[in-house]
């Protein structure tokens, strides 16, 4: 099937205009170019701010325009990751997509329905001419994935909705009232380098699930950092350990599926059947959440310098101490993670050594307790830390009267009740909230499976569902007080 013939085809032919478009995070002068033309081919009043958000205003239809005015919002950048063996340039070439069965992927790459869903169905909505709604503005924001710099520079006054409606979750039954709000952690420290003394092993961790640092970070997956870190550590007492070079995970709001690293060891065979049975004890430890681990040791070479033993212990060490994964579950939200830490990246090249992190939390006090045990621990090692990028998360409102509104539609169309919910992933709600408090303020979206991985994946009758529902609310917008 091809994705012209997908109902509703309004969204599938808007998202695939999207995706031919690249849209890399820090790099969307391309997509903001699109949207903005877009919006004059309208002939609607269209903006760009001065950080490269995109505003488009639609009035009223006929007989709408006593209710309240609505924001719709979603973000044109999408996480670019892809399998190690696809060859693709996130920076120039339009996503490939098919069809298989009800879902729509990616060939070996992220399929950027995070949030390109939510910024197609915004286009269907701005260019239909059957779909009755309020006074709307369209918003379309920029680096989401990597720093919310769009939301944060969002300037008061630049909006006059009443209601926000963020298109930007991934479960199609759930209403979402709140978000964690996270910070940037990032270590560095460059050492001297010399020869490598020893023998030279090769490490690979691949074949890991990966996906949404805040979403998934609760279920037990692999990280391709701390399981190399355990490999390091396992043997450092006997084997006189230098680091050559680690490459290993990537973005911050993604979990590490793939990770390299050259080491010098004292004794290769005889730290190749040690580690060898701490990998069976990986593999066997990681066998239901993880079938597709692998783990590949083997004699290597190289013309690279080490950095010293001492240094290389250093950073062994640190690696194993930093908190990954959940930190605290909410007090007062069941089932739903307070705090948690992605030690996203670790990479040494030429004795410079960086190790991101992503530290996120719905509490503000305990994102930075976090932050601060980090912090702690590098700084011991003697390390560098530095804290950026750190925006705040968003509290719920629960009894709103958008959410009784969206509860009652979505209970009489489908028949069940919707769950009402806060995330643990960072939504742009809350800096939007900050400069608009008055601002009442809703999440929704169609399902999609492994965002933020090469495994990303839309369903296609979610969307379906989804358009509905989002067309059902602009009709029944309250009227204005």
């Amino acid at each position: 099937m091809e994705l012209s013939n997908i109902e509703p085809q309004i969204i599938w032919k808007n998202f695939s205009k999207l995706n031919a478009v690249p849209r890399p995070s820090k790099k969307e002068e391309r997509v903001i170019a699109f949207i903005k033309e877009f919006g004059e081919n309208l002939g609607l009043e269209t903006t760009v701010d001065q950080v490269g958000n995109v505003i488009i205003k639609k009035p009223a239809t006929p007989g709408m325009e006593n209710r309240k005015s609505v924001v719709l919002q979603s973000h044109l950048d999408m996480v670019c990751q892809k399998n190690n063996d696809v060859n693709f340039d996130f920076e120039t070439e339009g996503i490939k997509m098919e069809v298989d069965g009800d879902w729509v992927k990616a060939k070996g790459t992220t399929l950027g329905a995070d949030n390109g869903l939510g910024v197609a169905t915004i286009m269907s909505i701005l260019e239909s001419s059957d779909i009755p709604h309020p006074a709307m503005e369209a918003l379309f924001t920029i680096d989401e994935e990597t720093g919310m710099t769009g939301a944060l520079g969002l300037k008061p006054g630049q909006l006059t909705g009443e209601i926000l409606l963020n298109l930007d979750t991934e479960e199609d039954d759930e209403i979402d009232i709140g978000c964690a709000g996270g910070v940037d952690v990032t270590i560095t420290q460059n050492y001297g380098t010399e020869a490598v003394k020893g023998q030279i092993v090769r490490l690979e961790v691949k074949g890991l699930q990966g996906g949404h640092s805040g979403m998934d970070i609760h279920k037990g997956f692999g990280n391709a950092n701390i399981i190399l870190g355990r490999i390091f550590y396992s043997d450092l007492a006997k084997q006189n350990i230098q680091l050559i070079s680690v490459d290993s995970g990537g973005l911050r709001n993604a979990i590490p599926r793939e990770g390299v690293a050259l080491i010098s060891v004292r004794n290769a065979q005889e730290f190749i059947e040690e580690v060898t049975i701490l990998k069976k004890e990986i593999l066997e430890e990681f066998a239901s959440v993880e079938p597709g681990l692998q783990i590949n040791i083997e004699n290597s070479t190289t013309s690279d310098k080490a950095i010293s033993e001492e240094d290389s212990k250093k950073v062994i060490l640190t690696l194993k101490a930093l908190h990954n994964g959940v930190y605290r579950m909410s007090p007062d939200v069941k089932d739903l993670v307070e705090a948690s830490n992605n030690v996203a990246r670790v990479e040494l090249k030429g004795g410079e050594l960086k190790i991101l992190n992503l530290t996120r939390s719905s509490v503000d006090s305990s994102k930075y307790s976090v932050a601060e045990q980090l912090k702690s621990v590098a700084e011991l090692a003697g390390m560098n830390v530095e804290f950026s990028g750190s925006y705040p998360g968003w509290k719920p409102k629960p009894g709103s009267e958008i959410v009784q509104l969206m509860e009652k539609i979505y209970t009489e169309k489908f028949g069940e009740k919707p769950h009402v919910v806060a995330c643990h992933a960072g939504l742009e709600c809350g800096i939007i909230g900050a400069n608009y408090p008055e601002m009442e303020m809703v999440s929704f979206g169609p399902t999609i499976r492994g965002a933020h991985s090469p495994d990303e994946k839309a369903n296609i009758p979610s969307a379906q569902k989804f358009w509905s529902f989002t067309k059902d609310i602009l009709a029944n917008i309250p009227a204005k007080n």
